[in-house]
């Protein structure tokens, strides 16, 4: 794992940035602290910051070059099958100078060119430089796991693995309004736009080539999508499936396991990581699994079940127990770390559990991608409901009244009727419409109520029909969970344990995204996913022979981070002096102050609702602002 960076310019002018490519490596030492280097030659810079994973030697140091000379790699990422590739080309007659993937990524290139890719079974972002053809290619895997942003001006295009070291440049940072309002509802920013014009992200499953001023992007990889109709004929299809699952998922963890650095894997007592860790236990003896419990907010303590799946694999177990105190003394890291805004509040306790695994391990592997596969959220079984029921029309009626009542996102009644406000509000709506409120934290109106300039309206809706094509309303949830891996994992998910994991230099693999696992879970049917009676049915199935039984029927359970006891403690000077003062947004020219003011009143108040999640949205944004932009920009 690590971190890369690079120009192509288009011009001698373009080739200024080339002054700013060590400055643009600094910003990714936390991505890898183990080393870095630059290369520039013809219209071409190269970056490349390491987190030394397999062959930690300085042989495999990069960019790194092959043997002729003509091609330079820059890689962030594994490859985790580049064994079997390195036998095959080393029967060729294939001579290598070191034991790294990269190298057998590199003479993969030289032998097939971009089609090399369709071999390499891991999760990475790359460049490589063909100094005789003076061509780039850019590249990023199959399910978005690893980042790459660009910007491109009239006189180069710069690549980066995160924001700030685009920003290193000394780029044009001009807000995107479509992006911030889409932002304030959702709290992150989907691919492929960004919180500037003129920086986006290369698409998942995509790759550039860059020849002179000629840019062209590739596909190179679609999940197979199709809609399903209920059970397949087969009568043994489901035992059948549930064995595929069971053999895809064990060669999927033992491809992650490659490692030439301590590793473990984290452990929260949920299915999906006890399935990783089950099957882990089984091929690496005391295998070290970490957990976070939670003193001050046992509703959400889960460290009894990890401990249940530790016990029975023999781990080494490691419990981080946190009070509320020790999460707001990280807020400040995670504020800093935050390049572009980004406001999924669980994104701090995921940065304590990587800063404490890093101590004992470099790799940890992580259940990540369950829920968008198989059909784990509570959005998903309502809606199933929404499909299927002939009573659910009914409670599109309610809610008015429930609009009333008290709502809160911590356990117990105000959280059931939040629940049921969001699905009573969902009925309402078409298909497409639900599944964009039931993911957002603020509905339309009220973001675009924030802003005193929401954007384009055209390109807002362009934006939103695209992201939704694929929603038809039909009885299969396949539509919603295709999606989800589009929107929710790529976005949100996925970008939170990249930025989380590369703060505190731990790289995190997720066997459930291998795409041979994904191929297979959208050739399943929704059916065998979740129904009335519960979610990930075919995981939970598949899997339930090598798991205590209180794994396979407890409840999914996620933590709510106590936002409304800081704004209204810890943080409240920092809100109403500095990040929402009325001096300070009147200034910024970007929000109503009427509304900002409306929003704090109502913090206050003794009925907040779920105001907290939208001044956390804010808050990020503002502290985002005040570092990289500032009042004069």
């Amino acid at each position: 794992m690590c971190g890369i960076t690079g120009v192509f310019a288009f011009s001698p002018k373009g080739k200024n940035f080339f002054d700013k490519i060590g400055e643009s490596c600094h910003t990714l030492e936390k991505r890898g602290p183990d080393g870095g280097g630059t290369f520039s030659e013809n219209n071409v810079a190269l970056g490349h910051r390491r987190l030394a994973v397999i062959d930690t030697s300085n042989a495999a140091a990069q960019p790194f070059t092959d043997e002729s000379g003509r091609y330079v790699i820059v890689f962030n990422g594994e490859f985790f099958n580049y064994l079997e590739h390195r036998t095959q080309l080393e029967s060729a007659g294939v001579k290598f100078r070191t034991t790294s993937d990269t190298e057998v990524l590199l003479h993969l290139f030289s032998k097939k060119g971009m089609a090399c890719i369709e071999d390499v079974n891991g999760f990475f972002a790359f460049a490589v430089y063909d100094k005789k053809e003076e061509v780039l290619y850019l590249a990023r895997d199959r399910a978005g796991i690893k980042p790459l942003f660009i910007y491109q001006d009239e006189d180069a295009i710069c690549f980066a693995s995160e924001m700030k070291a685009l920003m290193a440049y000394g780029i044009e940072r001009e807000i995107d309004f479509v992006s911030l309002n889409i932002y304030l509802q959702l709290n992150y920013i989907p691919a492929p736009q960004s919180i500037f014009k003129n920086v986006r992200k290369l698409k998942a499953g995509h790759y550039l080539e860059i020849r002179k001023k000629n840019i062209v992007e590739k596909e190179y990889y679609q999940i197979p999508f199709h809609e399903d109709n209920g059970y397949p004929e087969e009568v043994n299809a489901y035992s059948g499936m549930q064995k595929k699952l069971r053999e895809l998922m064990d060669r999927s963890v033992e491809r992650r396991l490659v490692s030439d650095v301590p590793l473990g894997a984290f452990l929260s007592g949920g299915l999906d990581s006890s399935v990783i860790v089950a099957l882990a236990a089984q091929k690496v003896p005391h295998l070290k699994t970490f957990s976070i419990g939670y003193k001050d907010e046992v509703a959400f303590d889960e460290t009894e079940y990890a401990k249940l799946v530790a016990d029975k694999y023999n781990t080494d177990h490691t419990i981080f127990y946190l009070t509320n105190d020790d999460l707001f003394s990280n807020l400040h890291e995670v504020l800093e770390y935050i390049d572009e805004p980004f406001a999924d509040s669980s994104a701090l306790p995921l940065y304590i559990l990587s800063k404490e695994t890093a101590k004992h391990v470099t790799v940890s592997l992580s259940g990540d991608g369950a829920d968008e596969l198989f059909g784990g959220y509570n959005k998903h079984g309502a809606e199933l409901i929404a499909r299927t029921s002939k009573f659910s029309s009914l409670l599109k009626f309610s809610a008015p009244f429930l609009d009333k009542l008290p709502k809160s996102r911590q356990p117990g009644f105000g959280n059931r009727i939040r629940q049921l406000h969001r699905f009573a509000e969902g009925m309402r709506l078409s298909p497409q419409d639900r599944y964009w409120r039931w993911c957002a934290f603020v509905n339309e109106s009220d973001a675009t109520a924030l802003l005193l300039n929401c954007g384009n309206e055209t390109e807002y809706n362009e934006r939103k029909k695209e992201i939704l094509k694929h929603i038809h309303g039909e009885v299969s949830l396949n539509d919603i969970l295709y999606t989800d891996m589009q929107l929710v994992l790529q976005n949100d998910m996925l970008v939170k344990v990249d930025m989380m994991s590369m703060a505190n230099s731990l790289e995190v693999r997720t066997p459930f995204l291998d795409y041979e696992v994904v191929n297979f879970a959208f050739s399943t049917p929704s059916v065998f996913k979740l129904d009335r009676v519960g979610r990930k049915k075919i995981l939970a199935d598949a899997f339930k022979s090598l798991l205590p039984e209180k794994i396979i029927t407890r409840k999914k359970q996620g933590f709510e981070v106590p936002l409304l006891q800081w704004f209204r403690k810890d943080l409240r000077m920092l809100i109403e002096k500095e990040l929402l003062n009325d001096e300070f947004i009147t200034e910024q020219k970007i929000f109503n102050l009427n509304e900002i003011r409306k929003l704090k009143v109502q913090m206050f108040s003794k009925d907040p609702g779920e105001v907290h999640a939208q001044i956390w949205g804010l808050i990020v944004f503002q502290y985002w602002w005040k570092k990289y932009i500032g009042v004069s920009g």
